[in-house]
Order: structure tokens, then sequence, then C-alpha cells
């Protein structure tokens, strides 16, 4: 029996995950999107992976410029998370303006105030059905504040997660 795309997504939508917004700089220019597929891969060397639509505009930006910064977002950047998600559609360059954003190792753009920042090259793509999957190797770290409330995604909408229970 073949399941089908909605039963799928409907299903996805019931596996809470982080709030991400991935950024690129680099020849290709700056970009970024909003993304709740990332997860860890290895230590050693210390391996992240991310999940986009190989149709996001973020997309040709990313694997030209080599190099992803994955800023783990809590509740005060929801709204900066919702503008890397496109629902402002805002041209990609006027994204950057929801936020503050510094450089570490590669050059991609790391969030302020993010609960934490991975800046990373990348190092394999796989495509796969609608998606690539990003394997990207982590050259810098920044922790943000311990007291930020996480942010997830889940049934389809952003809620507050914490050590409190949010």
């Amino acid at each position: 029996m073949a399941v089908s795309q909605k039963d799928f997504r409907d299903a996805m939508a019931r596996l809470g995950a982080a709030v991400n917004i991935i950024t690129t700089d680099g020849p290709a220019g700056i970009g970024g999107f909003t993304a709740s597929a990332v997860c860890s891969v290895t230590d050693e060397p210390p391996t992240i992976l991310l999940c986009m639509n190989r149709n996001a505009t973020a997309a040709p930006r990313l694997k030209e410029n080599g190099t992803v910064c994955i800023n783990v977002v809590g509740t005060t950047q929801k709204e900066a998370a919702m503008v890397f998600a496109g629902v402002t559609k805002c041209p990609m360059e006027e994204r950057f303006l929801a936020g503050t954003w510094t450089k570490l190792a590669t050059g991609a753009p790391a969030l302020d105030g993010a609960l934490e920042s991975l800046d990373c090259k990348i190092t394999e793509i796989v495509e796969k059905g609608s998606h690539l999957v990003v394997f990207a190797e982590v050259e810098a770290i920044r922790l943000g504040a311990e007291d930020e409330h996480g942010l997830i995604y889940f049934g389809r909408d952003y809620h507050a997660v914490g050590k409190n229970g949010g």
C-alpha cells in the first residue's frame, strides 16, 4: 500500500523539531531559509545534516557558496524565523533586516541572540526526491544564553519549549 503525500505530510506535522534559520554567503550571494530538518550526524568530525527543498530560492546560493550557518532560534527570534520561512514574501536580501548578524569562521551570517550558531563548511550534498540533503562539518560554534526558551515547529505552528515546561 502506497503512502500518500498528504498522509506523509500530516504525519510529519506531528514530529516536533527545533526551528533553525539556515544562512549562507559567498560568491553566489547571501541567502537563507527556515528549516526544522536538521540533526547531528557524528562528533568526529563534528558533522550536521540539514534538508531543504531543491527549488528553494536559497538552494543555488547554498550549493555554490559551500557554506552554511545553522542558527538555532529561540522564542525571541520567532518573527525572524517566519520571515526566513517566506511568510512575508520579501526579497532574499531583505530577510536579513529581521535580526542582527555577525560572521564566524566561514562568512555565513550568524544570528545574534540565537540559542546557538553552528558555522559549517558543506562537504556533500545528496539529492533525494524533492529535497537536498546537505552534510556540513562544523568549523565554529557560538552558544547563546542558556535561559532563553527554545522554539519548535509542531502541528504546523511554532511553540516555546524550555526547562520549566515552556
